[in-house]
């Protein structure tokens, strides 16, 4: 992979990582139109790097909900609203956990991940995105338990590739009655831990020499530098279009590149 293409696919990493139109989906059409063919190890390290720099995207942008979270959880006994929204993030992340560590495998086994499959999840995620933006249910003072669980299970179903995980955890949270800032920065701190957990197992496996890559240092920087800016701009943006009820326009473009990616695959 050259650093072009490196440049290209950080760059589309780092805005559908948080925008509502799927990450891994985009990932598989831009590998597809630019021809770019990975070996098992260079994709799991771009894999790795890429994810790593969204993680850091989202520290920096939400880094004064993150030490608000970290101070009231760590700095004072008492079970007060920071342990509580730190435990609602922990239950999230069960059903992904479970997902990951026993069902990720034979998820991809079944459904794979080429364009077809691709093309019908992100129609699945623009049918959600379009009734959270019509919907009109009791609206909630705050996330709660069960909602948090819930939202995780849409984390869960975001496996597939082309099944947007922030789009799928907004729309359910939005579905629920949670109000649109509150669970816009829910979706994004909750995706976390599960996205570092599965980037340090992938990188022990490559420390480990379980898996080779040949991709250069300067590649690597250039696709991570490419997906942490694109991811800053994208997360902050991504806030404000929640807080506008805009998702619809994302469900039009899911719709779009959804029929595209079917058409492409079968054709």
């Amino acid at each position: 992979m050259s650093w072009w293409e490196a440049l290209i696919l950080g760059i589309v990493q780092g805005l559908t990582e948080f925008l509502p139109v799927s990450s891994s989906g985009h990932l598989t059409i831009g590998q597809t139109l630019l021809g770019v063919e990975f070996a098992e190890g260079d994709m799991l390290l771009f894999d790795v790097v890429v994810h790593a720099a969204t993680v850091c995207a989202t520290l920096v942008v939400l880094w004064k909900e993150v030490l608000w979270l970290l101070r009231g959880t760590f700095t004072t006994p008492a079970w007060n609203q920071e342990k509580q929204y730190a435990g609602k993030i922990l239950l999230s992340m069960v059903p992904v956990f479970v997902v990951g560590m026993f069902f990720k495998d034979k998820v991809e086994a079944i459904f794979g991940s080429g364009l077809l499959v691709v093309g019908c999840c992100l129609l699945v995620t623009a049918m959600l995105l379009a009734f959270a933006q019509y919907a009109k249910p009791r609206q909630k003072e705050q996330i709660s338990w069960v909602d948090s669980f819930v939202i995780g299970l849409g984390q869960a179903l975001a496996v597939l590739p082309g099944l947007s995980r922030s789009g799928t955890t907004i729309a359910t949270g939005l579905l629920l009655g949670d109000k649109k800032e509150q669970v816009a920065q829910f979706s994004f701190l909750m995706v976390l831990v599960p996205i570092l957990g599965a980037a340090l197992l992938d990188a022990k496996d490559i420390l480990q020499g379980e898996v080779v890559s040949q991709l250069g240092v300067g590649t690597l920087l250039v696709g991570f530098i490419a997906a942490f800016v694109t991811g800053c701009l994208a997360c902050r943006w991504m806030i404000t279009i929640v807080k506008k009820s805009k998702l619809i326009y994302f469900a039009v473009y899911c719709l779009l590149i959804g029929l595209f990616a079917i058409g492409y695959g079968l054709y």
